[in-house]
């Protein structure tokens, strides 16, 4: 395991993030209390509680799993898409490093920035709502699972995109409707019989109600199935990378 080159890759890519503070970290403190704004106040107003939970506190998983998922993707893909933009990634790729340590360093550094965010935001939250934690280890597993995974995500669009038009393409159109519609800001229950099987086929779903599990123990599926479909979404996510690197699937001119 070549550790110098998975730092270097990783400590560049960290390097980039404090570059541009303002926009990376300062951002989702802004959305977050905008939303709080908008949605604790105006909905909040006339939802007072939800399965239970104040409205407030509910959709503060759904908050944060929104700014994680796209946060995740958009680091990821972008900190691949730029060095293969410029022809610095054939550098990376004739350099003594297997795919593995590639992805270490680029995936790496993109899940722990949207892990910070991830916590910026709920600790920006716990101004705005009281917050309690049931199961703080789950809640810590299934943000670093979801971390991770989308980060692969961004990573595998990052490396399929040949233009900028391609690389906000899956984030904009599929990947924020889901979230918007896979219960982030109600409850599954809420919604009529039919659009409740329809909702389901949602794979968003299941990573907001394993993670709100963790915070109220309230959630829309089983807790099993939610984390199952988190692994299998990384297995995937990982043997398409690895198909991508092996045959070099947008990485040979």
């Amino acid at each position: 395991m070549n550790t110098y080159a998975i730092r270097v890759i990783y400590k560049q890519e960290m390097m980039r993030a404090w570059e541009t503070l303002l926009q990376s970290f300062a951002s989702p403190v802004l959305s977050t209390s905008l939303y709080f704004v908008v949605f604790g106040s105006a909905i909040g107003s006339r939802i007072q509680h939800v399965e239970g939970v104040s409205y407030g506190s509910f959709i503060v998983p759904g908050l944060m799993m929104l700014a994680l998922l796209t946060q995740s993707i958009a680091n990821a893909s972008f900190g691949i898409f730029f060095p293969k933009f410029t022809g610095a990634i054939y550098e990376v790729m004739s350099a003594p490093i297997s795919f593995l340590e590639i992805i270490l360093g680029y995936v790496g550094a993109a899940a722990t920035k949207s892990f910070i965010i991830g916590l910026i935001i709920l600790i920006t939250a716990s101004f705005f709502v009281p917050l309690h934690i049931a199961h703080p280890v789950w809640m810590v597993a299934f943000l670093v699972l979801t971390c991770i995974s989308f980060s692969l995500f961004g990573f595998i669009i990052g490396l399929w995109a040949d233009d900028f038009e391609k690389l906000q393409l899956i984030p904009l159109l599929v990947i924020t409707p889901l979230v918007f519609l896979g219960g982030s800001f109600y409850s599954v229950s809420m919604l009529p019989p039919a659009w409740q099987t329809v909702t389901l086929f949602n794979p968003v779903v299941y990573l907001i109600s394993g993670f709100r599990w963790s915070f109220f123990e309230v959630s829309d599926v089983s807790v099993a199935v939610s984390l199952s479909v988190v692994l299998v979404f990384l297995a995937a996510c990982l043997l398409t990378v690895w198909w991508m690197f092996k045959t070099g699937y947008r990485l040979r001119q």
